[in-house]
């Protein structure tokens, strides 16, 4: 249960760097912040996007979200970092609805790029 439960914790960190980098961008850009338009970060929010986008288009469950119902397979109780991050994350709505929300999503990422360019980092003298 514990491997399972590290799954989970690695999972929900992947969705939020994945919903919060977009606020943080555009706040980060509204306060003049050097470090959203780092092009290692910015590059890295929109493959992780793409690749829910990606996912969703194919019908392919995630790898994160495979390994955790399999390594529960044995289990019978859920623990409480479960019962309370899938409260967070998983909700019962049509499929349908979630790939028109990352499509969505993945646009207004992608959007984020004319309007706050990744810069290149300059090299001080």
């Amino acid at each position: 249960m514990l491997l399972a439960d590290f799954v989970l914790i690695i999972h929900f960190f992947y969705v939020l760097f994945v919903v919060a980098s977009l606020p943080v961008i555009w706040l980060g850009a509204w306060f003049k912040l050097a470090f959203v338009r780092n092009p290692w970060f910015r590059y890295l929010h929109l493959a992780a996007i793409l690749f829910v986008v990606a996912e969703s288009l194919l019908g392919v469950v995630c790898p994160l979200t495979l390994w955790e119902n399999t390594l529960r397979q044995v289990e019978t109780n859920s623990s409480f970092i479960q019962q309370w991050l899938h409260r967070i994350m998983f909700y019962t709505v049509p499929e349908g609805l979630f790939t028109v929300v990352y499509v969505l999503f993945a646009g207004l990422v992608a959007a984020t790029f004319k309007w706050v360019p990744p810069e290149p980092r300059r090299n001080l003298p």
